[in-house]
């Protein structure tokens, strides 16, 4: 089966792992590429969503048969082991991300992940660093919209993550260091979008400021000026 680019670079981040959960699974997609290439001897398909976990239940079928997949319909890590080694949350929003992790009950930070949040990358990012994790990668993608994915996991055995400066907090550090051709588009089209917004008649003197300022982060970002 031919994957959409979105999951074909979230499987290439992946890596062999003897337990990996699949949290907001959806289709299965993911999972069904671990399982199928041998990466993974038992995978938790995970799902707030009965009918999104009935789908992924549907194509992974021969492996929840054989007991090489179980399926958890729930809220975050509810049935997410914290010894499992890889897992992966793709598709939500940076804060559902940090309350899936600081759940009182079901929380923890992974030994290793793949987070790809749809917006608040920032607070992401900040809870990971201060809450015992590190960061591998941080990058923006595309595929007919932007994309930043998160690659690390629990600190430990020589694995820290030198402290992020504010920016790379907000852009992400393998952005700003490398500049990849997805997060310079990104960037010029918030600052297409901070330019018209500030020719607009009628605006507030705060209003006025603060798009001025946003205007100039972004193109000290792109002039590589911001680190």
């Amino acid at each position: 089966m031919a994957y959409s680019k979105r999951i074909d670079v979230l499987c290439s981040l992946l890596t062999r792992a003897e337990t990996f959960a699949d949290v907001g699974c959806d289709h299965g997609y993911c999972s069904e590429y671990m399982l199928k290439n041998g990466l993974c001897e038992r995978a938790i398909l995970s799902d707030i969503s009965k009918g999104s976990l009935a789908k992924a239940e549907k194509l992974l079928a021969e492996y929840v048969q054989s007991g090489k997949a179980v399926a958890v319909l729930g809220d975050g890590f509810l049935g997410v082991p914290s010894d499992t080694d890889e897992v992966l949350i793709a598709g939500m929003g940076g804060c559902e991300i940090v309350s899936i992790l600081s759940d009182k009950k079901y929380g923890f930070m992974p030994k290793r992940f793949v987070f790809q949040p749809m917006h608040d990358g920032e607070k992401l990012r900040r809870y990971i660093l201060e809450n015992g994790g590190y960061i591998e990668r941080d990058f923006t993608f595309f595929d007919g919209k932007f994309y930043d994915v998160i690659v690390g996991g629990k600190s430990g055995n020589g694995n820290q993550t030198r402290a992020y400066t504010p920016a790379e907090y907000e852009f992400g550090r393998e952005n700003l260091e490398s500049m990849p051709e997805a997060f310079v588009k990104k960037i010029e089209k918030q600052l297409k979008n901070t330019r018209k917004y500030l020719s607009c008649a009628g605006l507030q003197e705060d209003s006025v400021k603060e798009l001025q300022e946003r205007t100039e982060k972004l193109q000290g970002v792109l002039n590589g000026e911001i680190k």
